[in-house]
């Protein structure tokens, strides 16, 4: 016979273990148009975007991976700490897709794992690039369009090779995005 504070813990982790998929099983799936899959060498990093704070960039950055846009394209500024930057087919940061976006600054915060847009000294500026935040990084907060942020896969977002902080994060012989694509586009 068991003594009775070992009966009590017993029930409790009964009771607990019983509960536990309830509240697994409860948490919201991922809308599968508005989730994006980076595929990187290392593998794949799953991005929730942000329709309700960024509609525009959403859409345009939708159009875009549809098309490929972003297939093949390298992550040409990388910042350890900091950030990794892609989205610019020229490979040097200079290039874009040829239509900017006014901005769509919002309350989000730029933590580890946000998806924001890059752009120039105008607000109005972003077109095709965009970062991902490997750390809290407040000082943007408000300055740049945040449009997503990863659910899943920043351990292969950590991976993306990275430059020098001492000559501003440019990167040789870059990490690729092997494919991105809306996971509604995706069959199973």
């Amino acid at each position: 016979m068991l003594n009775k504070p070992f009966r009590t813990l017993v029930l409790f982790l009964g009771l607990l273990t019983a509960f536990l998929p309830l509240s697994a099983s409860a948490a919201p799936a991922l809308d599968p148009e508005n989730t994006i899959y980076l595929d990187l060498p290392s593998g794949r990093v799953v991005i929730q975007m942000l329709p309700n704070i960024a509609p525009r960039h959403v859409v345009r950055i939708k159009e875009l991976t549809r098309k490929g846009f972003y297939n093949g394209l390298s992550f040409h500024r990388v910042i350890p700490g900091f950030m990794a930057q892609t989205g610019d087919p020229s490979g040097d940061g200079s290039g874009g897709s040829g239509k900017q976006l006014t901005s769509e600054f919002s309350r989000a915060q730029h933590i580890r794992g946000t998806v924001s847009m890059a752009r120039a000294s105008d607000p109005n500026s972003a077109d095709s690039q965009f970062f991902i935040c490997f750390a809290p990084s407040p000082f943007l907060d408000g300055q740049y369009t945040v449009w997503g942020h990863v659910v899943s896969g920043m351990e292969f977002v950590d991976k993306i090779k990275a430059g020098s902080q001492y000559n501003n994060g440019v990167v040789t012989n870059p990490t690729r995005i092997v494919s991105m694509k809306v996971a509604s586009d995706v069959k199973p």
